[in-house]
């Protein structure tokens, strides 16, 4: 049977390599026109509507108070600042939240593959609970477990450090500079440099001359070090601890977490490490069993196990849907408007019933959100990138 002779590859358009050019073109076009269609109807409805859009109502005055800052902040201070101070608090949450999200998500799921039946079990009761659980639900939940079961200011409850938990919050110790912090910043800044430097040279050591360097040990070691130096060498304390203590109705001194940024944190905290505890032991069970086999024969404990051998390729798979977990924790921060927290979305309502520029701080606020995700997910991306390159 004669077999029919192919056809060659036509040039122009008939190219599959073309023809994707032309589709990319074509949508990145739909997408431009569609853009301006849109600006022009709105523009052409603020006309209508007599409204100038802009963004110089920022300079002029607030006129409202933010009940919890990280940054100085004043009624008479222009809308500007209030943006500024909603945009902290929300990045003061999102920062925190990530950090103990992702300790406790780790802890979690390592927990959920413990030898233990009874860890076991308790991880896993932990995840499947939290994780079918609406988050708005949890966060009325430990809002009302802060407010509503502790007490006041007067009969707050004592923990070591000092630590109060009163039904306004937690106050706990505040770190201030001392005479010695600028000498102690210098020497800690040297030994992270010193220590990023080693560790970059003995790991690139370890892989073309094959011997072991401990690039790690030796980061640690100089970081500890340079710690060490900044306590004994600096000129005076390099750190002042100001300790709370109860007045006649309040706590002075210490810094005081509001009832409402506890309860936004722990909600996002205990929701978001359930859904890292699967990321992390779906990555864990990715690495083939012959990885283990060959470490236990090796005679490693099964702790050694874990930290350098299955965890450096776990990681690999962990990160991709580790880094949409962190993405979700930064946008699920907005929902502390629930418990009236003053984040950025919470704030950015006040300034719009205030000044009517819906559209101004929709845009400002997108654009914040937006570049916060980016930039996570950049950072995350870098790390991806120098764990499959087999540099981290």
């Amino acid at each position: 049977m004669a077999t029919r002779p192919t056809r060659p590859v036509r040039a122009g358009v008939g190219d599959i390599r073309r023809r994707r050019l032309l589709v990319q073109a074509a949508v990145v076009a739909a997408v431009v026109v569609a853009g301006v269609y849109l600006a022009g109807n709105v523009q052409r409805n603020l006309q209508q509507l007599g409204i100038t859009p802009g963004f110089d109502f920022l300079r002029h005055p607030a006129s409202f108070a933010i009940g919890e800052t990280s940054i100085p902040y004043q009624a008479s201070d222009p809308y500007g600042r209030a943006f500024l101070a909603g945009l902290v608090n929300t990045l003061r949450v999102s920062v925190l939240g990530v950090v103990l999200a992702t300790v406790l998500g780790v802890t979690a799921g390592l927990a959920r593959l413990s030898a233990n039946g009874l860890v076991r079990l308790m991880a896993g009761l932990y995840v499947e609970v939290v994780r079918n659980t609406p988050l708005l639900l949890q966060l009325f939940f430990w809002y009302g477990a802060i407010v509503y079961t502790l007490p006041p200011a007067a009969q707050a409850v004592a923990l070591p450090g000092p630590v109060f938990l009163m039904n306004r919050g937690v106050v706990v110790p505040a770190p201030r500079p001392g005479p010695g912090f600028g000498a102690a910043l210098a020497l800690v800044a040297a030994g992270l440099i010193a220590a990023a430097v080693a560790y970059r040279t003995l790991l690139r050591r370890r892989v073309e001359e094959g011997r072991e360097t401990r690039p790690g040990l030796v980061a640690v070691a100089l970081v500890a070090a340079s710690l060490l130096a900044a306590v004994v060498l600096a000129p005076g304390q390099p750190v002042v601890l100001d300790r709370p203590q109860l007045a006649r109705f309040n706590f002075q001194g210490g810094l005081v977490l509001s009832a409402e940024f506890c309860a936004l944190l722990l909600a996002l905290v205990i929701y978001t490490g359930a859904f890292i505890a699967e990321v992390v032991r779906g990555g864990v069970l990715a690495v083939p069993r012959g990885q283990w086999e060959a470490a236990r024969a090796l005679g490693l404990p099964p702790l050694l196990v874990q930290r350098l051998v299955v965890f450096p390729q776990a990681l690999r798979i962990i990160i991709p849907p580790l880094t949409s977990q962190y993405l979700n924790l930064i946008k699920n921060s907005s929902l502390a408007m629930a418990v009236a927290f003053p984040d950025l979305l919470n704030v950015s309502s006040t300034i719009v019933n205030q000044t009517g520029r819906t559209l101004e701080v929709l845009l400002m606020v997108g654009a914040t959100y937006l570049a916060f995700s980016l930039l996570t997910s950049l950072l995350m991306n870098l790390y991806n990138r120098s764990l499959r390159r087999g540099v981290a």
